[in-house]
């Protein structure tokens, strides 16, 4: 393993300084509302957005601003998804503005996000009248990344920060990362709101690229509730502070050291993401091995985590392991039903309960042990193959109706 995982989250990368406050997008004034994310120099930027036909104006508004590949800042609201406005547009390109006027960081290198609720109107005014206070306490508070991780929930119930250090070149970089997700995930690029920082001296072009392949085998393989949130975004800045020789070739054997890291930060953001899933009490993990291709592996492990039988099974500390089988014959890929094998695991231990497509005994009291857990592991092996892929996911609990049922009032 070429990194370490250490404290400091996206203020872990030297020449980033981060802030959260409540400006009062939120009502409660115990929340923090807006983050603020600022590289003291120009950055390299990657980004990933949702697939969703209906897609916020934050995102419409990244997307102009990052065309060129580059950006310094990153500003993001909780409280209101801008979203299905008639002002949209004029409120996300008014954030940016007012990052520029604060920080004299140009207005189009800004990355701007927001979450919450959908169709809600919004105002710039909170902004007008704290985007100053913000930009003081990028100074202020040696907790920065924390401060605007927590300034990004929104049901959440923890925030979620990752940072490592690796070495390329003889230097020492760090990456880290903050992101907020706990419903509506069920990515199609990315999901969530997802922030990463770099102090690694790469291309943009080789970052955009290590970006997209590892959203593939982390965030694209994470799913809570089956929905695509319209305003999901992946945002990866590099500002080569670290003083790294330049990785401009993904042949560059540097390449692959950044791109484990990326992962690394990555996946623990999804496991973060799923564990703390709306209602949920367990975290689970599929994997399926011995498939034919890694697209195949792929659909079946997202098939079993998007399951709502099987959410609710596991939920149950249940071994009803046949809607397991049942989500696979649904995956939309070849399978051969016949060969396959499936195990539940968790630190209790590991309970075998099928083999070649057919059942096996189990004892329920050794099942209700293993599955009473709080992190579960769902074995499959397809026999078919080599390729592997592994999706996360959380069960399903009265809480998540509960939650969803009176989120906006």
């Amino acid at each position: 393993m070429d990194y370490t995982f250490i404290p400091g989250g996206i203020t872990a990368a030297k020449d980033f300084l981060a802030a959260g406050e409540h400006l009062g997008i939120r009502k409660n004034r115990e929340k923090r509302d807006v983050a603020l994310i600022v590289s003291r120099r120009r950055a390299a930027a990657a980004c990933c957005y949702t697939q969703n036909l209906v897609k916020g104006a934050p995102i419409i508004a990244t997307m102009e601003n990052v065309a060129d590949g580059y950006a310094q800042a990153v500003v993001c609201n909780s409280g209101n998804a801008n979203t299905c406005n008639a002002n949209g547009m004029e409120i996300a390109r008014g954030m940016c503005l007012l990052v520029q006027e604060h920080t004299g960081i140009d207005f189009r290198d800004v990355v701007v996000a927001s979450t919450g609720v959908i169709g809600q109107q919004m105002s710039l005014e909170p902004f007008e009248n704290g985007m100053g206070r913000l930009v003081d306490a990028l100074e202020a508070s040696p907790e920065g990344s924390a401060a605007a991780a927590q300034a990004i929930m929104t049901t959440d119930t923890v925030m979620k920060e990752v940072a490592v250090s690796f070495t390329l070149g003889g230097k020492r970089c760090a990456l880290g990362g903050i992101a907020k997700g706990s419903g509506m995930i069920c990515p199609n690029m990315a999901t969530m709101l997802c922030f990463l920082t770099t102090d690694a001296a790469i291309a943009q072009d080789v970052l955009q690229h290590a970006l997209s392949g590892v959203v593939q085998n982390t965030f694209n393989m994470l799913s809570v509730d089956g929905d695509t949130s319209t305003n999901d975004m992946v945002s990866l800045l590099a500002n080569g502070a670290a003083g790294n020789p330049q990785i401009t070739e993904i042949s560059d054997p540097g390449f692959a050291v950044f791109e484990a890291a990326l992962e690394a930060v990555c996946e623990k953001l999804c496991r973060m993401m799923a564990k703390d899933g709306e209602g949920a009490t367990k975290l689970i993990t599929c994997t399926v091995s011995e498939a034919a291709t890694l697209e195949i592996a792929r659909a079946c492990a997202k098939s079993v985590i998007k399951s709502p039988l099987v959410k609710a099974a596991l939920f149950g500390a249940d071994a009803n392991w046949g809607r397991v089988l049942c989500a696979l014959g649904y995956a939309g890929v070849p399978i051969d039903i016949s060969k396959v094998d499936l195990d539940f695991a968790s630190p209790k231990g590991t309970l075998a309960l099928c083999r070649g497509g057919a059942g096996i005994p189990f004892e329920e009291e050794t099942a209700k042990e293993v599955l009473g857990e709080d992190e579960i592991d769902i074995l499959v092996r397809l026999g078919s193959g080599q390729a592997a892929a592994t999706a996360w996911g959380c069960d399903l609990t009265y809480d998540y109706v509960r939650i969803n049922g009176d989120y906006r009032t």
